[in-house]
């Protein structure tokens, strides 16, 4: 990236070129599709909104289940990151494994799951003779912690993992018991990571609509509303007022979580901190992750009990009618349609990822500061909200309709986490090798391509799979922009759920599950392979 090009009068060099062009594609991408949003409301939009009764019953109905799912979800979670780092169980690996394959598919199939589950024709329903009803404020929460907590299991594991255990010796020798122990060192070292974890889970519950659209039943929220006054209503001055308080609260919590991650701590882990080898403890722990994850597989459970019946609950036979059925209905091709995107937003988003990281983590300047910025601000916008920007930006032009839209907006979706994975390894990487290649008149595309990309080989691999499992299961941000052309085949489960054909909502459920299942098996095993 030496030499200089020109631009009217003005030079820059091919780095603040590269820049320069990196910074009008989040630009475009980014500010523009938000700021074309906020111009479509008016004040009639607003008044019609807020007057709505609907409106202030959404804005209760979100914070309160939104609240109760964050407290329940951080707390199963917390006691999970607890079990799997602190105690001395066995089988932690399939544990950890069940824990998260509820990130694997769509937020819709969960509330799918429950349905089936205790629906009132559900599985649980009929085996065990249960009564109530699992739609409304109880669906919501229910579905939305089987959604969240693998989010917030991983945060917080993370940061258990490379706790100092030093304190806790120390405490030891000096015969402070293990509750003041637990207040004194453990929570005050947690406090801003639990932070972070509280606002991040707040977020991603208040902003998701596929759980409350499956469950909510009358007990309706802001992302399911604005779900149904774009989509069903085409009401794009209304989906406007409800995609900016949605906005709200993510843009609070991004600003907390970069607030934190300021200010956190730069310590050295000098000593791993000692399992517990209670016997009471470790029988504890034991019943915890089995609890969490019979829950948890209950729903995959379900999942294949309704696909490969043929006619549940009354005739339990085994029969690949129902995939054949759904293939029929054009799952396959909405698949190869999922499939593509998700590979192309990979591809794509890898590329923009490293070089934006690249340019911003090694190449300090002004512009590399608003490309940092830019980067991270994806990671504030719900993608509802995304989603509804793009179709006011791009339905009049060649791309809409077309899987490049949606290409594209995943990969803005998406790109704030495999940024900063890469921006992190880029950082620690020794910052004088280009000066080195300068002095021996290497160019930085040899040393990116010699150097950096094999040091970053790992990181750029779980990348592509974040991007990829991502795109195979999200249902926000492509919702407002697919077609029957494009449609990604995450969408067909609320269409067959509407259509009452729940046997093909479960073949779609279990086909993004073993798809993703595959791509993190195969990234595994390339990496252990390597290693």
């Amino acid at each position: 990236m030496t030499g200089t090009i020109k631009i009217g009068r003005y030079e820059l060099g091919k780095a603040e070129f590269t820049k320069l062009l990196l910074a009008l594609v989040f630009v475009g991408m980014v500010f523009i599709p938000l700021i074309r949003m906020f111009s479509y409301m008016d004040a009639e939009s607003i008044r019609r909104v807020v007057e709505s009764p609907v409106f202030a019953e959404a804005v209760v109905h979100s914070l309160v289940s939104a609240l109760l799912g964050t407290v329940i979800t951080v707390t199963i979670a917390f006691l999970l990151a607890l079990c799997i780092e602190r105690t001395a169980i066995r089988l932690k690996g399939l544990f950890a494994i069940i824990f998260v394959l509820p990130m694997l598919l769509p937020s819709i199939s969960h509330g799918m799951g429950l349905v089936i589950l205790l629906g009132n024709n559900g599985l649980l329903t009929r085996l065990l003779g249960l009564q109530g009803n699992i739609y409304g404020l109880q669906g919501i929460v229910a579905g939305s912690v089987l959604y969240a907590f693998p989010v917030a299991y991983l945060m917080l594991v993370d940061v258990l993992r490379y706790e100092d255990g030093s304190a806790y010796e120390a405490a030891r020798v000096l015969g402070i018991g293990k509750f003041r122990q637990f207040t004194a060192i453990m929570l005050p070292f947690l406090r801003k990571p639990l932070i972070s974890v509280v606002f991040a889970i707040f977020t991603l519950i208040i902003t998701d609509y596929g759980v409350p659209l499956m469950v909510g039943g009358k007990y309706t929220t802001i992302a399911s509303v604005m779900y149904q006054e774009v989509i069903g209503q085409l009401d794009f001055g209304k989906g406007a007022v409800y995609g900016t308080v949605l906005l709200v609260p993510a843009v609070i919590a991004f600003v907390i979580d970069v607030l934190n991650k300021d200010r956190g701590n730069s310590g050295f882990v000098t000593k791993r901190c000692e399992v517990s080898r209670s016997k009471p403890v470790n029988a504890a722990a034991y019943g915890c992750c089995t609890l969490v994850s019979v829950l948890t597989l209950l729903p995959l459970v379900a999942f294949v009990v309704l696909a490969f019946t043929t006619d549940y609950p009354n005739d339990l036979t085994f029969t690949l009618a129902n995939v054949a059925k759904a293939f029929k209905l054009r799952a396959g091709e909405y698949y190869i349609n999922s499939v593509l995107i998700a590979l192309c937003t990979a591809v794509l988003g890898v590329s923009v990822s490293f070089m934006t990281a690249y340019l911003s983590a090694r190449m300090k300047s002004k512009l590399s500061r608003f490309l940092h910025l830019s980067s991270m601000t994806s990671a504030a916008i719900p993608g509802m909200v995304l989603g509804l920007s793009y179709v006011l930006v791009f339905n009049k032009t060649p791309i809409y309709g077309t899987i490049i839209v949606l290409i594209l907006v995943n990969m803005v979706h998406f790109i704030a986490s495999p940024y900063l994975m890469i921006y992190n390894s880029l950082s620690k990487i020794n910052e004088n090798l280009e000066g080195v290649a300068h002095t021996m008149g290497i160019k930085r595309a040899l040393l990116m391509r010699d150097v950096l990309i094999p040091q970053c080989k790992y990181t750029l691999l779980e990348m592509a799979s974040y991007f990829f499992v991502n795109c195979m299961m999200t249902i926000s941000a492509v919702s407002f922009l697919s077609t029957t052309r494009n449609k990604p085949v995450s969408l067909m489960i609320n269409q067959f759920e509407a259509q009452m054909q729940l046997e093909c909502a479960a073949v779609i459920s279990l086909m993004i599950l073993l798809t993703n299942l595959l791509i993190k098996g195969i990234v595994h095993v390339v990496k252990k392979k390597h290693r």
